[in-house]
């Protein structure tokens, strides 16, 4: 699958109808840690209807990993040149965590590229300042001992007990860690510290007046269930669905409950 230069850098991704232009088009931005791949089963759902396009951001799976431009407002540009370099003029779009906080960037910034907003176990907040210490020492730990070796403390953050027990999906769960012991500790490293220093920008949620669909697991312990609420009433209209059994990570963990909502949403958005 191909690679794209958008503001000078690398950017992986994968487009399900390139040369479709009648289908209306789903964008969908992975959270942190992550790559195009914990939206397979979204893609695979939704292809038929949708012109289903994933990328990675900077730094992570296949992207090209850089020195600097790991913020949240540069991240938001990136994407925004992605679309323009595809030439599509809007999409409904999906992000999950960190891509979550890059689309509602999008929405208050250029909402006339955007037909829908979907964000799943996001948040408008800044980092909590009880968690980021935490963090900071994760991200410590990645920098001098690799993901590989701190991938095991990771995975209880980005999935749910109910995920992690299953005992019928433990050769999902040793798939996701290698995935996320693969990720390269400079880009991750990076990323990371972008996502713990990002400004919050729930003050400006009132600006949105895209119809949104915001999703919660109802075991994430990253982004707990109180934070989407909050986003849930400060923008106008939306609508927030809660996925039984799912942890920080709905699309891997659910896939047919996320699709279910999502289906419904753009079945009755548009």
């Amino acid at each position: 699958m191909p690679h794209i230069q958008v503001n000078n850098i690398d950017i992986y991704y994968e487009d399900s109808a390139p040369n479709d232009m009648q289908k209306p088009v789903m964008v969908f931005a992975h959270g942190l840690l992550w790559s195009t791949r914990m939206y397979d089963k979204q893609v695979a759902y939704f292809k038929e209807a949708y012109r289903c396009i994933t990328f990675d951001f900077r730094g992570q799976g296949q992207s090209q990993i850089t020195k600097s431009g790991y913020d949240m407002d540069t991240l938001t540009e990136d994407t925004i040149a992605l679309l323009t370099t595809l030439d599509i003029e809007q999409c409904h779009f999906v992000g999950l965590s960190m891509g979550g906080f890059i689309a509602q960037r999008m929405a208050i910034r250029y909402p006339e590229c955007l037909l829908s907003l979907i964000l799943i176990g996001t948040s408008a907040d800044p980092e909590d300042p009880r968690t980021a210490p935490r963090y900071r020492k994760l991200l410590s730990a990645i920098r001098w001992l690799g993901m590989r070796r701190v991938s095991k403390k990771v995975l209880p953050i980005m999935f749910g007990n109910s995920f992690l027990q299953d005992k019928t999906r433990i050769g999902e769960c040793k798939e996701w860690l290698a995935q996320l012991q693969n990720n390269h500790k400079f880009g991750v490293a990076k990323a990371t510290m972008g996502v713990i220093e990002r400004q919050g920008i729930y003050e400006q949620l009132g600006n949105i007046t895209l119809p949104t669909l915001i999703v919660v697991g109802d075991e994430d312990m990253a982004t707990p269930y109180p934070k989407s609420e909050r986003m849930h009433f400060a923008i106008k209209g939306s609508k927030l669905a809660i996925i039984k059994g799912a942890g920080h990570t709905a699309t891997v963990e659910e896939p047919e409950q996320v699709n279910t909502v999502i289906s419904h949403f753009l079945t009755n958005c548009v």
